[in-house]
């Protein structure tokens, strides 16, 4: 009974698919406290004061769910039924809590919206909790052939990365790191080799490298990237350009690239396509994300352990879910599968306080 009027519910949500979690397994739920009532404007409402559920498998085109636990507190589902069947008119939730979590996608960006015939931004980006990120970024360059055995040092201060305080040791006299207005490059002692180009000028958030006077050939200022800024104008490049700044001696030396680092990013507002959060809880140390590569050009991850966040909605299709506030441990890892670019989250742990799933407002 409770595995069929889940599925019910389920199956209320366009394009979703569900399932168990393995082949051998079947998925699991259990019930308590059902209630059945007339709800307001002639639909009916299902209360439940628990739900637990194991073992599940939720599927949408190439986004693919996977749950080890689930149980949600106090629901309400409110269903209209018409001739057409039954559809979802509102849910709520007082709470969650979810164990063994895994999200995978390849990476989807949204097609930018043309105006005459020119590319447009690419979603509403906002990455407010970078301006005032605090952290060191530190790579392992191994046998590279532009700069030898290298260890690069790049701190984070304030949401700004500093190229001056940036260090490239290794045998021989170091190299040093800045940006121009073509783009980020390190300065090697055989020469200026280019990380990545910018596709425009001038670039947001970006303090172009100084030279001395009548443009001599000696740089006294290697320039400054404002985080926040730089990467909000990175992410609203239409799709196609996101990547082709990244020059080809760049990829080879990201396939030799191990890195490690610690980021403490400041409280507020993140917002992508679809999406949108606010985090909060810095001053306790929530948040913070270490990072991992054993080779850039493979993939990288990134560990929150005591992630905290608020006001969360999440769109997609005709439908928005919003909770009051988001909080446990989280890995995400971007990598490099069959030539595509793709994400995996991680979640041992998460609480989700005041739940609402409704159709999506009209624009």
């Amino acid at each position: 009974m409770a595995d069929a009027l889940a599925a019910s519910l389920l199956s209320m949500l366009p394009g979703l698919e569900l399932g168990p979690t393995g082949r051998e397994t079947g998925n699991r739920f259990s019930l308590d406290g059902l209630t059945l009532q007339p709800g307001a404007g002639g639909a009916m409402e299902l209360g439940i004061r628990r739900l637990d559920a194991a073992a599940l498998r939720l599927a949408s085109g190439p986004f693919v769910l996977e749950v080890d636990r689930l149980a949600l507190q106090q629901i309400a589902v409110q269903v209209q039924v018409d001739g057409g069947g039954p559809h979802l008119h509102g849910a709520q939730a007082a709470s969650a809590e979810l164990s063994g979590v895994e999200v995978q996608s390849p990476v989807l960006l949204p097609p930018p919206a043309t105006a005459a015939g020119k590319p447009a931004a690419s979603g509403p980006w906002t990455l407010g909790p970078l301006a005032a990120a605090d952290g060191t970024i530190r790579a392992e360059i191994v046998d590279a052939h532009l700069l030898f055995d290298a260890d690069v040092t790049v701190p984070i201060r304030q949401g700004r990365i500093d190229f001056g305080e940036a260090s490239v040791a290794h045998v021989g006299p170091d190299s040093r790191m800045g940006v121009s207005r073509l783009g980020v490059y390190i300065d090697a002692p055989n020469g200026r080799s280019y990380l990545y180009q910018f596709s425009c000028m001038p670039m947001a958030g970006v303090e172009y490298e100084r030279r001395g006077a009548l443009l001599g050939p000696w740089v006294t200022d290697r320039g400054r990237l404002q985080l926040q800024a730089f990467a909000e104008a990175l992410l609203r490049q239409p799709a196609k350009g996101l990547g082709m700044g990244i020059t080809d001696q760049a990829r080879q030396l990201f396939d030799r690239t191990a890195l490690s680092g610690e980021l403490q990013p400041g409280d507020g507002r993140f917002a992508a396509p679809g999406m949108q959060l606010d985090l909060a809880g810095r001053a306790e140390g929530r948040n913070a994300i270490r990072l991992h590569s054993e080779a850039v050009g493979r993939g990288i991850s990134a560990e929150i352990a005591s992630l905290s966040a608020r006001d969360a909605l999440l769109q997609a299709g005709g439908l928005q879910l919003s909770c009051d506030a988001i909080t446990g441990a989280l890995t995400l890892r971007a990598f490099v599968e069959g030539g595509q670019l793709r994400f995996a989250f991680t979640l041992a742990n998460l609480k989700i306080a005041g739940l609402q799933l409704q159709p999506r407002p009209p624009r």
